[in-house]
């Protein structure tokens, strides 16, 4: 089987299983993308922003300065994403 890179993890075999996806808004707008089943070291996931793009986040800490993103706010970020080959599943933490 190949292995292909998308992001900072690997899907075997071309088969790109769904992306469990939590938008956020921070409080001057910028929207980030956290990724709560891809580690990013301890205690932390993967997420991504339009500037800086991947990283690692600490979840609680997001959550906790952040506001649940509208479709609105973060479309162009889901565009982009898929673009570089995540299969969003997007889920919702208010």
């Amino acid at each position: 089987m190949t292995e292909k890179a998308i992001g900072q993890r690997r899907v075997k075999g071309g088969i790109n299983p769904s992306d469990r996806v939590i938008f956020r808004t921070w409080p001057k707008g910028d929207v980030i993308a956290l990724f709560p089943d891809i580690e990013a070291g301890l205690f932390s996931c993967s997420s991504y922003m339009r500037v800086g793009q991947h990283g690692a986040a600490d979840y609680r800490y997001v959550v906790e300065q952040t506001k649940q993103a509208t479709i609105a706010e973060y479309a162009d970020l889901a565009v982009e994403l898929k673009q570089i080959g995540y299969n969003l599943r997007v889920l919702h933490h208010r």
